[in-house]
């Protein structure tokens, strides 16, 4: 078992050598579900072949035509996502708890019985005269508090990858911007209404059900803000 785990670092360890002076890398597109749905939709045919050509006319439901209706709807289309995080929550509580409880029970003479068992079965000292004295106390306090704030604004293409039978559409939109050696990535998917998109072919992040944004980056800065794999290891390992 030590053994495997010394060669499981190894391997790990020789990988991000190979990643020494370089800039990270892209994510490649090739393989993804929005090169799959692009790769694999034709070019969508606004009108049907057999109709008569109303090329000449300004009013024609055509999305290419000047009143056309461009928002995205059928798989393979890209529409913008709009991210407006401003949260803020707050959470205080305060918990108290307080018992205390006393029993005293006395049999100074009860037919002369606590008198012969001090005399015969008691030591020197002992009496029944006090025969039970008993005090309790409990307490117990506890404080909580969460404080957030978070405030993300950014805006991202997205694909149309799965058009689903009830007419919603699932999205897939990926970012990647690379600053010297630091990469930052945004990635977003979900479902979302074609009702809902507007006009200007965006939608807003609140409106996109079973949304996943994730931002964050890999590179120098990033790898130096994490601790390194040993110690993330033994976190989890160790029992204190």
């Amino acid at each position: 078992m030590r053994a495997a785990l010394i060669c499981l670092l190894a391997v790990a360890g020789c990988a991000r050598l190979g990643e020494v002076g370089k800039a990270p890398s892209f994510s490649p597109l090739e393989g993804s579900y929005q090169h799959h749905a692009m790769y694999s939709t034709p070019l969508p045919m606004d009108a049907d072949p057999s109709a008569p050509s109303q090329a000449s006319s300004l009013w024609t439901a055509e999305r290419s035509s000047l009143l056309g209706d461009r928002r995205a709807e059928r798989r393979g289309d890209i529409l913008t996502v709009v991210i407006e995080i401003d949260d803020e929550a707050e959470i205080s509580n305060t918990t108290g708890r307080s018992r205390a409880g006393s029993d005293t029970m006395k049999l100074p003479s009860l037919l002369g019985i606590p008198q012969r068992l001090d005399d015969k079965l008691l030591k020197d000292g002992a009496t029944m005269a006090d025969a039970v004295n008993t005090s309790s106390a409990s307490n117990y306090q506890g404080n909580g508090s969460v404080k957030r704030n978070e405030k993300l604004m950014l805006r991202v293409a997205a694909t149309v990858v799965e058009e689903l039978p009830n007419g919603v559409l699932r999205i897939e939109g990926q970012q990647e911007v690379r600053v010297n050696f630091e990469l930052r990535e945004l990635i977003v998917t979900g479902y979302v209404r074609p009702a809902d998109i507007s006009r200007q072919n965006e939608i807003t992040y609140d409106k996109i059900a079973g949304a996943r944004i994730a931002y964050g980056g890999r590179g120098q800065i990033s790898d130096v803000q994490q601790p390194r794999y040993g110690q993330q290891i033994t976190d989890i390992v160790l029992p204190f």
